[in-house]
């Protein structure tokens, strides 16, 4: 039996690297590095893994239920732009690049990731000119850190074409192996049981979000009739703070309104089609897992939704609904032609899968590992 690597000894694959990942905050920095970390023990085993975060942070919680050390660093508050307000920050800036660097050398970091947001750029200042740093960016407008970081940075890596950051390599967002490796088909007798959707019927999945989404909610309940009367069952997430009554339609496909999907591998396996929002990491896992999508882009902030949907647009595998125009009629008019077309569903469930969204945790965990050296 061969004795096990530590940390800093070298193996036969060669150098044992340490992997310090920067992601935290919100579950859109988080989840993707978490992503990136699994792949990396999956290509390396022996590799080791860390993560940075701040104690006020949802990675206190994510991190460890993975099995990953965490380590805190104090926050540095971003404004979404370079400010004045930056400028008053150099204190804060100063003593949380001293304490990340201690941490860096301590774990004896070979590459930092950064998936940007307020850890990440403390952990690109404190590894610049002494540890390589590969940055990722999921949104097609990237934000301040992942602009500073991408300066100074041995690789790029984004979610789409065009990001505006210098060196980019498209590798699409680092997805949970559950979503990636998913077989809808295998799955969707069973998916269908659990929620009690028609086994046979077409089958749209409707969410917005962890809280639900008002405008979706009203235009697609308030469509129901057209879904039952044209044969479209319905899997519903409406939000823990919401409610939705729907009226049952006798001989028809279900309508199933639920808060919250517990297990979103069945919600994706039950479906034929989805109405949602685009988040960048929503976006990404729908195309991943096959599904055609109408997208309808939270109408706040920078239009960043609206930006991540559009890749999904163009390459046929979904369409964009503003939400001021979204109403039941708009449902009856395009949601339901296409998820009673089998063949259309056929086509841009290929094409949703062909935008590399199931291959870019191993694809990133590749730049990361050839990055430390390892």
């Amino acid at each position: 039996m061969s004795k096990p690597v530590k940390p800093g000894e070298r193996s036969a694959a060669g150098k044992v690297p340490t992997v310090v990942v920067a992601g935290g905050g919100t579950a859109g920095h988080i989840e993707p590095a978490l992503a990136l970390a699994d792949a990396v023990k999956r290509l390396r085993p022996d590799a080791k893994v860390v993560a940075l975060g701040t104690e006020r942070g949802l990675e206190n919680k994510l991190v460890p239920a993975r099995g990953y050390p965490l380590e805190l660093i104090p926050p540095v508050p971003l404004p979404r732009k370079p400010t004045p307000e930056l400028l008053r920050l150099p204190l804060k800036v100063r003593d949380s690049v001293k304490r990340t660097r201690a941490v860096l050398e301590r774990v004896g970091a070979d590459v930092v990731v950064g998936f940007g947001g307020y850890v990440a750029l403390p952990a690109y200042l404190a590894a610049r000119g002494r540890t390589p740093i590969v940055v990722h960016e999921a949104n097609k407008s990237p934000g301040l850190a992942n602009k500073v970081g991408a300066r100074f940075a041995s690789r790029v890596a984004v979610a789409v074409p065009g990001t505006p950051l210098p060196k980019a390599e498209v590798v699409g967002i680092p997805l949970r192996q559950s979503i990636t490796s998913l077989d809808r088909a295998a799955l969707r007798a069973e998916a269908r049981a659990h929620f009690e959707l028609d086994p046979d019927a077409p089958t749209l999945l409707v969410f917005g979000g962890s809280q639900g989404a008002q405008s979706i909610n009203a235009a697609v309940s308030g469509a129901a009739k057209e879904l039952a009367d044209a044969g479209v069952g319905v899997l519903h997430a409406h939000g823990p703070k919401n409610t939705l009554v729907v009226q049952e339609f006798p001989g028809k496909p279900a309508y199933v309104p639920v808060p919250y999907l517990e297990r979103m591998d069945l919600a994706y396996a039950a479906a034929d089609a989805v109405v949602c929002r685009s988040g960048a990491m929503t976006a990404a896992e729908v195309s991943a897992v096959g599904l055609p999508a109408v997208f309808v882009p939270l109408p706040h902030g920078n239009g960043e939704q609206a930006v991540n949907a559009q890749p999904a647009v163009d390459a046929g595998a979904a369409l964009m609904v503003a939400d001021a125009e979204l109403s039941a009629a708009k449902v009856a008019e395009l949601v339901i032609p296409l998820v009673t077309d089998a063949d259309r569903v056929a086509k841009m469930s290929a094409a949703a899968v062909g935008m590399g969204h199931r291959e870019a945790d191993e694809t990133l965990a590749r730049i990361v590992l050839e990055a430390a050296g390892a």
